[in-house]
């Protein structure tokens, strides 16, 4: 495969950090290789969109492509929510590529909350041999003990076992060949797992002991007392830790540099300035919420350890 295929999924109020994200990824490309960004996306206004194709160079194109069918079994409940606060549909954009990309055999999934600090044709190189993904322990909650009995009690995994979705290589070819997107939407129809996190959680599921597990430089986030790192190649700032929230943050410093050419600096910069105390305390109560939810999900009868132990195939 010539040009390495990178997918992002958004709507339009991630546009401003998918930019970022994308000037991030443009500028530690290798001029020899070529890249293609494709944008899944609700509802991205055409302004946007073309203030962030404005950031293509020759050998790194942005295609936009709208997702408006096929979602009508996934509606706005807790389950479905991201971080417990926020319904979008595109979190689970990345689960239908597989069969919306038949000519593509592989291919990477990335968070739009990130910055990319190395070539990403270093990590579509990687040999994924027969597993289905390429993922990242995810860090951020294997020292949080309510999620750390989430993940053992609701999955029946090891807390260096739960994956991260927000940076994927994806095998494609052997996706379509398991039925991976016909199998999590079957699941999703017929149980409505309660999640912390849907389409990771999902995805943890159903790829279990077929996951492989990339170098967690490629999925680096903030940590609260712990060093910077200097080889990271994805900065993540996942959940809460945003720059464009809050000050201080881990990493802050890279961000700001890409954001200053993005196209969309002021917004960035109003976003930030308009970002309330009324805000952060949601944001401390939805934290709340989900240390809550951790501690108790895998006491529900329905959980995916309760119903792969009962005999259902859950894990392709």
């Amino acid at each position: 495969m010539n040009t390495i295929p990178v997918f992002f999924t958004i709507d339009n109020n991630y546009a401003p950090y998918l930019a970022v994200a994308l000037n991030s990824a443009i500028k530690n490309s290798s001029p020899e290789r070529s890249y293609k960004a494709y944008v899944l996306h609700e509802k991205v206004s055409e302004e946007n969109q073309n203030k962030i194709k404005a950031l293509e160079k020759e050998n790194f194109k942005i295609e936009f492509i709208p997702m408006t069918k096929g979602f009508d079994t996934i509606t706005d409940r807790m389950s479905n929510r991201l971080r417990c606060d926020y319904f979008t549909l595109t979190i689970y954009f990345r689960l239908f590529i597989p069969e919306m990309f038949p000519d593509l055999d592989r291919a990477i999934y990335i968070d739009s909350d990130v910055i990319v600090t190395d070539d990403l044709g270093k990590l579509f190189d990687t040999d994924l041999g027969d597993c289905l993904i390429g993922a990242c322990s995810d860090l951020s909650v294997a020292k949080v003990p309510e999620f750390v009995y989430y993940m053992e009690e609701g999955f029946g995994v090891k807390k260096e076992e739960y994956i991260n979705s927000g940076v994927l290589l994806m095998n494609l070819a052997l996706l379509r060949e398991k039925n991976f997107t016909n199998h999590f939407l079957s699941l999703l129809s017929t149980y409505h797992f309660d999640c912390i996190a849907p389409d990771q959680d999902y995805l943890n599921a159903i790829c279990r002991g077929k996951i492989k597990y990339l170098d967690s430089r490629w999925d680096v986030m903030p940590e609260e007392n712990t060093p910077e790192r200097e080889d990271t190649g994805i900065i993540h700032y996942n959940l809460f830790s945003k720059p464009w929230c809050y000050d201080n943050v881990q990493y802050d410093a890279p961000f700001w540099h890409y954001a200053s050419d993005s196209g969309f600096m002021e917004e960035i910069k109003e976003y930030k300035e308009g970002y309330t105390d009324e805000n952060k305390e949601a944001d401390k109560k939805c934290i709340e919420l989900l240390l809550k939810r951790g501690s108790e999900i895998p006491k529900n009868d329905i959980t995916f350890k309760k119903i792969i132990e009962s005999g259902v195939k859950v894990i392709l």
